[in-house]
């Protein structure tokens, strides 16, 4: 069974503005709503509540999160509310309903102390508040017992919102010299990608993934440093910044990172015959689209 009725929050973020974008052209009859901030307030478990029955979806996309990693730190309240308390919510309301919710998580779950890819199974050890609060959210979603994908991924950006892709190609222009992060490993993952791959999820059907609900790892293949992103950024580059490999200790942040974030995503491709492609492959069609922008 199709969807008809498709609710998705978080419409301009980056994942979110992607899937707001591709979802008319996927499901061309289905009713598509996209909400932000102003129109549900994650921070009113009422108003969230209140706009779920309004629209009474068959389909939930919660692309809303809090992901300032570092204001977190001191803003544990709202980091709690959006990315913890408020897709439990979401969740209760889809059970209500018989919506599918698809949820989105985070390789910061994890520590990082693994030198081989993260699996569903291994168990989550949050460094900082984001990632705690991104944990206790896929908790509250699975303790509903609605149906629900949890997907997480790593290292997101696009050719919109705010990301280390726009940050690199600001600063690239503005200075001779950046220097980069070279000792944390993960995948980056491209919003537009990680949209697309949303849509043939749920191109699958209501009944089919309703029968294999609960948390999948939702990733590119391969691994890189943010060194090494930049590298790939600039790589075509005709006078490009010259980029200087740096420890983390050498660039302190307010909230911890792991060292180590990639996520093995094989459950996704056993379950649903889904394998993303190389991270590069990603970027390169992020950086034609940015070069095409009018």
């Amino acid at each position: 069974m199709s969807f008809a009725n498709i609710l998705v929050l978080g419409r301009d973020g980056q994942i979110g503005s992607s899937l707001v974008r591709q979802l008319p052209q996927a499901f061309p009859d289905a009713r598509i709503t996209a909400t932000e901030a102003d129109e549900i307030d994650l921070m009113c478990n009422d108003s969230i509540a209140q706009a779920v029955r309004a629209i009474n979806p068959d389909l939930i996309v919660n692309a809303a999160a809090y992901t300032a990693v570092d204001r977190a730190e001191s803003d544990t309240e709202a980091a709690h509310q959006i990315n913890a308390v408020a897709p439990g919510v979401l969740a209760e309301e889809a059970l209500r309903c018989g919506a599918l919710l698809i949820h989105y998580s985070t390789d910061y779950v994890f520590d990082g102390t693994k030198t081989l890819p993260y699996l569903e199974d291994d168990k989550p050890c949050p460094l900082n508040v984001y990632g705690q609060s991104k944990y206790a959210g896929e908790i509250a979603v699975a303790q509903t017992e609605a149906y629900a994908l949890t997907l997480r991924t790593s290292w997101v950006y696009g050719a919109y919102g705010k990301n280390f892709l726009l940050t690199m190609l600001r600063l690239g222009k503005e200075r001779d010299e950046l220097r980069v992060v070279d000792d944390q490993i993960g995948v980056p993952n491209e919003s537009g990608t990680l949209a697309a791959f949303t849509i043939k999820l749920a191109r699958k059907g209501a009944s089919f993934l309703k029968e294999r609900r609960g948390l999948y790892h939702f990733s590119a293949v391969g691994q890189t440093s943010w060194f090494g992103f930049a590298q790939a950024i600039f790589a075509d580059f005709p006078n490009p910044p010259k980029l200087t490999p740096i420890s983390t200790k050498n660039y302190p942040l307010p909230a911890q990172r792991p060292m180590f974030g990639v996520l093995g995503a094989q459950r996704l491709a056993d379950t649903f015959s889904l394998t993303m492609p190389d991270w590069r492959i990603g970027l390169d069609e992020c950086l034609t689209q940015l070069k095409n922008r009018p």
